[in-house]
């Protein structure tokens, strides 16, 4: 058949399969996850401003806040580049730089084991969860700093801790930003309060801002 007859039906089927494809399918996609799941889709306002995302985890740097797990994904939490590092654990990089999240943890709970969870990253480098331990290890500063009793933090902490999905699947969590959200609702803190603390473990904003790394 001669290319000329063949060159028609090509840029025909090019059209549809873009209309279909690239516009009608994440078009229907959008609205799907708009009318079903508004939440999930478009994130968590407070006073107007984006501050995260259900799905996403984000880094918190004050030391008034309850901090996010280390993340490999990009320069930190990049949906962008989600993944993991790479790196084995004899890597000396990944050796040092669980060495120095520990210590700079150790210093703010001194006598306390660090969970492993607040030294390691997520597969996927986007994980928004710590677990109940690593919550209740960071208790003692959070109360510190926001100068209230340690046990009126660990029960707020207990209150937003989820159990296993379908009551068997995965293992308890604590959401971080929506503890922190919570946090700031029992206990506001002036917006001065939000700047990045030196013992984090990962640099980032407070929890009106939604910066990410």
């Amino acid at each position: 058949m001669p290319t000329t007859r063949l060159l028609p039906a090509c840029v025909r089927m090019t059209l549809i399969t873009t209309a279909i494809l690239g516009l009608g399918y994440p078009l229907a996609v959008t609205a799907l996850a708009q009318c079903l799941f508004p939440r999930q889709a478009n994130g968590l306002e407070a006073a107007g401003e984006h501050v995260g995302g259900d799905l996403i985890g984000q880094p918190f740097g004050s030391p008034g806040y309850f901090w996010s797990r280390p993340s490999a994904a990009g320069q930190g939490y990049d949906a962008g580049a989600s993944g993991g590092s790479n790196l084995g654990p004899t890597n000396q990089a990944l050796v040092e730089r669980v060495r120095a999240d520990a210590a700079r943890l150790r210093a703010t709970n001194p006598g306390v084991p660090v969970p492993i969870d607040l030294v390691t990253s997520s597969g996927s480098g986007l994980d928004p969860h710590i677990s109940p331990a690593g919550a209740a290890f960071q208790v003692p500063r959070v109360a510190r700093e926001r100068g209230v009793d340690p046990a009126e933090v660990a029960r707020l902490v207990e209150a937003r801790t989820e159990g296993r999905q379908f009551g068997w699947l995965g293992e308890p969590r604590v959401h971080v930003l929506h503890l922190n959200r919570a946090l700031d609702q029992r206990w506001p803190r002036p917006p001065t309060a939000m700047a990045t603390g030196p013992g984090a473990p990962a640099a980032g904003a407070g929890v009106h801002s939604g910066t990410k790394r």
